[in-house]
């Protein structure tokens, strides 16, 4: 869309500037780890949008590139001092030579490309990227049973919800050394595996975004700078949630079937039978004490005794 429909649609949905920068701070170990093997680190970011990536690399002082297809983000991004141009990403990667770029980068635009635009981009980026060198690609997580029934389709330019294992698989056979899943988003207090999650958050809090980070063969010593990055874990994914809300339903139903058992042993026994004419005269006199009737309780009462 060239017009300003998708800014102000973006405006709306997509979050504050802080928050997006807050969110995209997670990669940035990734590319701190990166740096010191690299002597020139360029960095292009793909649909760039409003540019808050571009504005958290220019404060940490790397140098990056924006290619935006809509003309009124761009502008944008060029107000804010960015470096930017209105171009579609796969004519940008092909501009670039072989193992020129340390990291290719691009936020929610894989699922706005059809799948084979989307293999001629991963392609690309693989051409460009130097040894070691990184691609980062985030998207809607249709793992979320929310996101991918109903939220991904809010967005008119859309086309298909990616599963994390197809753009994962979709790097390693573009010609990646290794790929990695990073989950997002999801309520912080879930992360807390002992957390039970309700019925609702089973279907909405899944982690609805994910990225794979995918990193070019190199020396050792560069894949092990990032080792301890590719072992952490990241997100809630929807066997976790299932797992833990069935283990706690099953965990009430046992208890459940537990208190039926006993409390039919207690009616079943002798002590139960014998006290039931006193456990019958407390509850009328409860009721008739309630209502002030004093004759009948003692009539009650010579009943009993």
């Amino acid at each position: 869309m060239k017009d300003s429909f998708y800014k102000a649609f973006e405006d709306r949905f997509r979050g504050s500037n802080q928050e997006i920068r807050d969110r995209l701070g997670v990669y940035l170990p990734y590319l701190e780890a990166l740096r010191p093997f690299h002597r020139k680190f360029l960095i292009l970011d793909l649909g760039c949008g409003r540019g808050e990536w571009l504005q958290l690399l220019k404060e940490l002082k790397f140098d990056a590139i924006g290619i935006d297809l809509n003309q009124n983000m761009v502008n944008d991004c060029e107000s804010l001092g960015l470096n930017v141009r209105c171009e579609h990403a796969i004519q940008a990667l092909k501009s670039y030579r072989s193992k020129s770029l340390s990291i290719v980068t691009g936020f929610h635009i894989a699922e706005h490309l059809s799948f084979e635009e989307l293999r001629q981009v991963v392609g690309e980026a693989y051409r460009v990227i130097k040894e070691g060198g990184l691609l980062i690609m985030e998207t809607p997580n249709p793992e979320n049973i929310s996101v991918g029934a109903t939220n991904f389709y809010l967005d008119p330019t859309h086309q298909n919800p990616l599963p994390p294992k197809l753009l994962s698989f979709l790097t390693e056979y573009s010609g990646f050394k290794r790929t990695k899943i990073l989950r997002m988003q999801e309520p912080v207090s879930l992360r807390n595996s002992e957390e039970i999650p309700t019925l609702q958050q089973v279907f909405d809090s899944v982690s609805p975004d994910y990225a794979v980070i995918a990193q070019k063969s190199s020396r050792i010593e560069v894949l092990h700078a990032l080792e301890h990055l590719w072992e952490k874990k990241y997100g809630v994914t929807l066997p976790e949630l299932t797992n833990r809300f069935q283990e706690n339903l099953n965990y009430i139903n046992a208890t459940a079937n537990h208190a039926e058992f006993a409390l039919k042993q207690v009616y079943q026994s002798r002590s139960w039978r014998i006290t039931q004419p006193l456990r019958w005269g407390t509850h009328q006199i409860r009721i008739l004490r309630e209502r002030g009737v004093k004759n009948r309780i003692k009539a009650i009462l010579r009943r009993l005794f």
